[in-house]
This record gives C-alpha cells, sequence and structure tokens, in this order.
C-alpha cells in the first residue's frame, strides 16, 4: 500500500548541529521528527562503498525511512557525442546499483541541456532517443525493478519542462517524473500561484501516463530564487524575500483532490528536514 511519504534531500544544518555524521544516523533522526523519506545525492559522482551502502540500508529500513538517490548532475542525453553520452548511462545505472545497495528503489536524474544549440525540438528528440536507449541498458542490467524519475529542470536553457518529461515518462513504465516545483515555477518567472497552476501540471501527466502512475510521482519542493534566465538559487521557507515562491498549500490540495501518494522531498538550501516537516504538516491541515 502506497502512502505519501515526506522527506529531505541530504542532511539539514541542525542534523549535524545534533551532533551526527554519518547517513546512516539520519533514520532515526529524521523518524523522530515524523519524516520518513530520504534522497541521497550523488551529485559529484557515485563514490560509496558497500559497507557504507548496507549500513544505510539497515538504519532506513528499521525507522520505515524511504530512500531514493539523485545521480550525477553531468548527465546530459542531449550531448552529441556517443561517448558522453555513454557515460550519462553509465552514472544513471551506477545510481541504480548503490540505491539497490541502500534498500530504495528511485532513482532521479536531470534529463539534458541544450548547450549552445538552438533547436529546441531537435535536442528533445534526441534526449528521448537516448533516454530510449537507456532503457534497453536498464532492463539488460536487470535494474527494471527500480522507478526511473527524470526531473523538471529549472534553467529555460534546460531540457525539462513538464511537457517534455512527461513525453520521456511515456518511453516505459519504469519512469515517472520528478515534479521539481520549485523549478517550474522559476523557468516560468513565477508562474506557480493558484491551485489550477498546480492542477495543470498533475492534468499534464494523467494525460501522459495514466492516474495511477501518476499519483506515485517523485516531488521536489522548495523556494527558488530566479531571474529571466530561471533558477538561480535554493532558498528556505522562512526567506525574508517574499517574492519567491512558490507555495505549498495549493499543491497540497491537489494532492489530495487526485488521492495522490508522491514522495515529496525538500531541497531547501540548509533548512531542508525543517521545512520537509512544514509541508507534512500543511498537507495534513489541508
Amino acid at each position: 500500500m502506497y502512502k505519501i511519504r515526506f522527506g529531505p534531500s541530504g542532511n539539514s544544518e541542525s542534523f549535524y548541529a545534533d551532533g551526527n555524521k554519518s547517513t546512516e544516523q539520519a533514520a532515526k533522526w529524521l523518524a523522530d521528527k515524523g519524516l520518513d523519506a530520504f534522497e541521497y545525492s550523488f551529485g559529484r559522482g557515485t563514490k560509496m562503498s558497500d559497507e557504507k551502502a548496507y549500513k544505510i540500508r539497515e538504519k532506513m529500513s528499521e525507522y520505515d525511512v524511504a530512500v531514493s538517490a539523485h545521480a550525477p548532475y553531468y548527465i546530459n542525453f542531449a550531448n552529441p557525442s556517443d561517448e558522453m553520452i555513454e557515460k550519462s548511462f553509465m552514472y544513471v545505472l551506477n545510481s541504480a546499483e548503490k540505491v539497490k545497495k541502500m534498500g530504495g528503489n528511485r532513482v532521479v536524474f536531470h534529463p539534458a541541456s541544450m548547450g549552445k544549440e538552438t533547436d529546441r525540438k531537435a535536442v528533445v528528440k534526441r534526449t528521448y532517443d537516448n533516454i530510449l536507449r537507456l532503457t534497453e541498458k536498464i532492463y539488460q542490467s536487470g535494474y527494471d525493478d527500480i522507478i526511473f524519475c527524470p526531473e523538471t529542470m529549472g534553467k529555460i536553457n534546460q531540457i525539462g519542462d513538464f511537457n517534455e518529461v512527461a513525453e520521456f515518462c511515456t518511453i516505459d513504465k519504469i519512469y515517472i517524473p520528478t515534479v521539481d516545483f520549485g523549478h517550474q515555477n522559476a523557468r516560468t518567472l513565477g508562474g506557480l500561484k493558484t491551485e489550477e497552476d498546480f492542477e495543470q501540471i498533475i492534468k499534464c501527466f494523467i494525460d501522459a501516463i495514466g492516474i495511477e502512475r501518476t499519483r506515485l510521482m517523485h516531488i521536489h519542493f522548495s523556494k527558488i530564487e530566479y531571474s529571466k534566465g530561471g533558477e538561480v538559487k535554493h532558498l528556505t521557507f522562512d526567506t525574508d524575500d517574499f517574492k519567491y515562491g512558490p507555495d505549498f498549500e495549493p499543491l497540497a490540495k491537489v494532492i489530495k483532490k487526485y488521492q495522490m501518494t508522491p514522495r515529496v522531498i525538500c531541497e531547501s538550501a540548509g533548512t531542508q528536514a525543517e521545512d520537509s516537516l512544514a509541508m507534512k504538516q500543511i498537507y495534513e491541515a489541508t
């Protein structure tokens, strides 16, 4: 039985202030706060010993904290170099190997970037074709029991608006979206304000992949500063600059309306656990 889960990407500053040092210690720390999800970032590479992964697995399982992994940021399935595409395949597959050892079953990845190219349609097509190739490698490697989650991106020159991610998720059932609502708000320069703004995104995915897979979507949420090019930096929920959103309340209403059971990961800058708990409380009060 699926349920909605809330948790941070990485460890909050308060985790370390409380005297903790290692990720396996995060399991009890999060559970004590009422949180039950954790995303491990392999942003700079997938170096992790099996011993470390199994320690994380043991503790996260003990405290019922669901683990996901974020694949390295270097991934770009629009790169014209086949050598670089092969590296992107490797980053995703290595992340799948590590998350399985940690007891998790979701891998988040960035689809692609435009670089200096100008024909977005052609770049999206190349990205799609390479994710199609990735799919074959996932099955060949025996990782089709993992859910792979292409992410909506925050900069306008990145491939990954919600329509593009929806298209990528039609490739195979192993894909469900990571919808980063902070990214979407940034790339639309503050376009997420009302319940209807959030609902149109959910409807897009329902149309593309059906209600059941959409209900299971992976969600990233944080307030993000943006400029004319989109995302600038992640903020916290208690930021003094209230012009940057989005707010979680409208999304909480949509989640309940469609009886969704997503995994909601907070990427706030340093207060990700605290802001995860704030979102859980907003959801429960909705």
